[in-house]
Order: structure tokens, then C-alpha cells, then sequence
């Protein structure tokens, strides 16, 4: 069953031409949104990934079978309930614990699930775009990266800063700049560092004025088609939350994605590169 989801990951991108030009309010709970201007300065460390439903009618992919490629189900989704998928994924990693689940947190949102580090003071943040608002996802998360549009939760008693305030940044799923392009990008808002993780077919080419623009430092992209599940950023953060090197991220990274492509770690290691 693997062998056939992959192929179809591998698959599921087609290259459609190149991207144009490119007070806090306190949210009470993980489930409602309220954006700010201002950072909110985290003591924890924060990720928070923006996934673009696997979408076969709403997304210009190599279909995939319909069950897993259904944009409005994210339960079942390729991107976010499969065994790969950042939900499915994450929420069966020893080192995490899934602390909010809330459905429909906002039209484009259909669900957004809170992580709790078991031994770090860190928190992931992911939420589940409908696959037919890629352009939204694809645009709040270059919002993100640029410090903007910040976010402010409440989980289990602790208030933590997302948006624009995370450290780090990701974004999963097809890469809809291959099938649109946005008119400009948003500016960098401060100086705080932010790192990017960007897992989509091809990201360094297409995702590259719009990170430039944010100030943002990418961390982690790919050069090629690839499959974005989860058990790369999951690499890709537990590097990242050891503090260790760009490299170290990326050799961590590219080990995990062949560990499950079976692609080899040096076709691994050219696909997922870091900084510019």
C-alpha cells in the first residue's frame, strides 16, 4: 500500500511555468483566530506548519486515489489524517503529545491540532487548509515568515504566540505557485529570527522570492518533485529543537526521507538542501 501511495506523491506535482513577482488579541482558546500586529515574545519554542490538503479537483496534482485526495476531508487526507500525514503522523511520535484538536477554527481552516513537547518547552501548531484555498494557505504562511499576522493561544493554561510570533515555520502540501502566482509578497515586519521549513515539489525555485521578501532564513527546501509527509519535518524540527547546524537539519532530514522513499541518502541529500 505504501509503494502505492508513493508513487503517487512522487508523481503528484507537474511543473505549470514559473511564479510572477512576486495591541495583542487574545485568543481564548486554540480554536478561534484573532490576528495582531505585534510579536508576541515567546519564551517556549513555537512551530507552526501550514498544510495544504491533498486536493485532485481543486489542485493542479497527478490525482491521487480518491479516498486520501479529498481537499474538504481532512480525517482521511494525504497530507494530514494518513499515517504520513502531519496529524496522523505526529500525534503517534513518543516525544509529542496532542493537547487540542479543534475542527472548523475558520472558513479555509478546517482543523487545527496543538502539540505539546513531552520533555522540551516547545509547541507545534499545525493547521489544515481545504485544499481548495491553497492560495490562502500558501499566502498566511508567507505572511508568517515575513512576522506578520501574529496569534496569540491559550493551551492547557499556557499562552504561546503562532503567525508571525513562531520561530519556526512550515509549510506542507502541493506547491500552488506551480499553478498560480501571487502579485508581491509580504515584508519583513522585525528583526526576530524566523526560519523556514517549506516540503512541496520544488520549493527552493518557486518559494525563493517570497522568503527572500520575508526575511525569513530557510532552513529546509527541496531542489525537486518529493513527497511532503510528515516524517521529514518531523526529522527536520527534532534537529532543529536540538539546536544543532543547518547541515545537521539537513542531513537529519534527508536520512528520514530516505528511510521511507528508498530513494538513497545521496539523491536524498541533493532533493532537501539548506540557505540559499
Amino acid at each position: 500500500m505504501r509503494l502505492y501511495i508513493v508513487l503517487f506523491l512522487t508523481m503528484a506535482c507537474k511543473q505549470r511555468g514559473t511564479p510572477a513577482d512576486a495591541g495583542h488579541a487574545i485568543i481564548p482558546a486554540a480554536n478561534q483566530i484573532a490576528t495582531s500586529d505585534s510579536l508576541f515574545p515567546n519564551t517556549a519554542k513555537v512551530i507552526h506548519v501550514y498544510v495544504a490538503l491533498c486536493d485532485n479537483k481543486n489542485q493542479g496534482i497527478v490525482p491521487v486515489p480518491a479516498a486520501i485526495g479529498n481537499g474538504q476531508d481532512p480525517a482521511n487526507n494525504l497530507y494530514w489524517g494518513c499515517a504520513g500525514g502531519v496529524k496522523g503522523y505526529f500525534r503517534k511520535q513518543a516525544h509529542w503529545k496532542m493537547v487540542s484538536n479543534i475542527k472548523d477554527v475558520a472558513p479555509q481552516i478546517l482543523e487545527r491540532c496543538v502539540f505539546k513537547h513531552k520533555t522540551q518547552n516547545a509547541w507545534l501548531v499545525a493547521d489544515a487548509y481545504d485544499g481548495a484555498a491553497i492560495k490562502s494557505c500558501t499566502i498566511d504562511f508567507f505572511k508568517a515568515a515575513a512576522g506578520r499576522a501574529h496569534q496569540r493561544l491559550v493551551v492547557e493554561g499556557d499562552t504561546i504566540g503562532i503567525g508571525g510570533s513562531a520561530q519556526l515555520i512550515a509549510y506542507t502540501g502541493h506547491d500552488g505557485l506551480m499553478d498560480f502566482s501571487l502579485s508581491n509578497y509580504p515584508s519583513s515586519a522585525h528583526t526576530a529570527k524566523r526560519e523556514t521549513v517549506i516540503l512541496a515539489c520544488i520549493s527552493k525555485r518557486f518559494f525563493n522570492e517570497g522568503i527572500r521578501q520575508s526575511g525569513a532564513t530557510p532552513l529546509l527546501w527541496s531542489t525537486g518533485l518529493m513527497s511532503p509527509e510528515a516524517y521529514t519535518l518531523e526529522a527536520a524540527i527534532a534537529s532543529w529543537l536540538a539546536k544543532e547546524s543547518p547541515e545537521q537539519v539537513r542531513q537529519r532530514a534527508a536520512k528520514a526521507y530516505d528511510k521511507y522513499q528508498h530513494c538513497g541518502i545521496k539523491g536524498a541529500s541533493r532533493l532537501l538542501v539548506t540557505g540559499w
